[in-house]
């Protein structure tokens, strides 16, 4: 086995590893959570991961300029003390921020819950933006396995916590979101120790400091209103349904999207190895890499939406209280085909071929779309079930117009393959919502043999490109 394979295998394994558990510990706090805390509650608590998932943009484009200029450098170069100037100008920007949303937010809110929500989401971000600079260098570096611990140590401290508040009877929403902010504070402790060359040293003149800031933001600022605006293309749908079904139904929505959104976790293991590998490739071989991974990928993607019928039997029998909005999962499952693509490949190569501004173009495109899609289904036709039907449509649209683009520049047709994606997209969700189990499951079984079938092909180019692969020619 060649050093390059071995290296991104080994790097593989930590993020393996590290998003395996944290994966498990997502499934169990789905599974847990809902099962002990009222659903006003449960509501509250993904109220505030909403919001939180939104104060980790309040870099402006640093931290993911740090991640470009950077990806595939070796650490041991690195100048630090431009890093440990930025790093705390960062801290220090974000207090003020943060200082004054809250105050604005205080002073015209009127749900106190919402207030209580909002003041921690706050927390949050002054903790998690800082560490983002941290962990965007070290996995601009290679620096793998480190990072994956960081990760590991804020999911683990944030379950054991969970567990112990609801052990306990501590079952309100403030309990959950004082777990996720104690996990977040010792993760960065260690992210302190494991990067304390960018944190803690001696710092360059202000000028110096400052064109470096204004480059990476230059940048990375693309990158980060693309990430963004992928974000709001759910978001604006979410943020909708609060204002017009309530934080019950947001609550309980959210419970359908986290279990539709669990393989993410693998996926973005997958994405986070592969960036700096592939900025290490060869222009000619980066086209043979995408078509192997894409196979692989759609295939096994959609092999594990089998998995619908028994989580969906499973889950309505643990969770009575929300069979309810266990019907949209049928709807929602398939979003992490387009979604995984997405992540792990488009913007990846993306990225690889420095296109963020292309990225950021098909971002808000679909982020328009999604508003305008989101203001007829909710307020004129006031329809959760095609509210909820558009997410999957809206990411479907995002994939497909970005994968094209990334087809075009690697030369190869995709078409072909986006045709049976969403015809076995559509197939899954017109079985789901019309036929139970067990007639449901013997008819997706019978659509996906017969994608197996007609990939058949290029499936069995995949020992081929693995080959490849293994042999260095990349």
């Amino acid at each position: 086995m060649n050093i390059k394979l071995s290296n991104i295998l080994r790097n593989f394994s930590y993020t393996l590893v590290a998003n395996f558990l944290s994966m498990i510990i997502s499934i169990v706090l789905i599974l847990i959570v809902p099962k002990f805390i009222s659903a006003i509650d449960y509501g509250y608590w993904q109220l505030y991961i909403f919001y939180s998932s939104y104060t980790a943009y309040m870099s402006f484009g640093l931290t993911d300029g740090i991640y470009l200029r950077y990806g595939g450098k070796e650490y041991s170069n690195l100048n630090k003390p431009v890093f440990v100037s930025q790093f705390w100008l960062l801290v220090l920007f974000n207090i003020l921020v943060y200082f004054i949303i809250i105050i604005s937010y205080i002073n015209n809110a009127v749900d106190y819950n919402k207030i209580i929500v909002v003041l921690l989401a706050c927390i949050s971000g002054i903790l998690v933006v800082p560490r983002s600079l941290l962990n965007f260098t070290l996995q601009a570096t290679n620096r793998i396995k480190e990072y994956s611990l960081i990760i590991l140590i804020e999911r683990l401290s944030y379950f054991i916590l969970v567990i112990l508040f609801l052990t306990f009877g501590l079952d309100n929403f403030e309990h959950l979101i004082i777990s996720d902010i104690a996990g977040k504070s010792l993760s960065i402790l260690y992210a302190f120790y494991v990067s304390k060359e960018l944190v803690i040293g001696k710092m360059p003149k202000i000028y110096i400091t400052l064109n470096e800031i204004k480059t990476n933001i230059s940048v990375g600022s693309k990158l980060l209103i693309a990430n963004l605006a992928s974000l709001l293309i759910i978001g604006i749908v979410r943020f909708f349904i609060e204002r017009n079904w309530g934080v019950e139904t947001f609550g309980k929505i959210s419970l359908t999207l986290s279990i539709s959104n669990m393989l993410m976790i693998f996926i973005n293991a997958v994405s986070i190895v592969l960036f700096p590998t592939l900025r290490r490739t060869s222009r000619e071989s980066l086209a043979k890499i995408y078509k192997t991974m894409s196979t692989i990928l759609m295939v096994i993607l959609f092999g594990l939406l089998i998995l619908y019928y028994p989580a969906e039997i499973i889950l309505s029998n643990w969770l009575p209280h929300y069979t309810e909005s266990l019907i949209y999962l049928g709807l929602l499952f398939p979003m992490c085909i387009f979604e995984s693509k997405t992540s792990m490949l488009i913007n990846t190569y993306l990225k690889t071929l420095r296109k963020e501004n292309m990225m950021l173009i098909f971002n808000l495109i679909t982020v328009c779309l999604s508003f305008l899609v989101t203001i007829i289904t909710i307020y004129i036709l006031n329809d959760l079930n095609l509210t909820i039907l558009s997410i999957v449509a809206l990411l479907a649209f995002r994939s497909i117009i970005s994968e094209l683009y990334v087809s075009k520049i690697l030369n190869i047709n995709l078409i072909r393959n986006n045709l049976f994606d969403i015809f076995l997209t559509m197939a899954f969700i017109s079985i789901t919502w019309f036929f139970n189990f067990p007639l449901g499951f013997i008819l997706y079984l019978i659509c996906y043999t017969i994608y197996l079938l007609i990939k058949s092909k290029e499936i069995a180019n995949i020992i081929r490109g693995f080959k490849i692969f293994s042999k260095g020619n990349i």
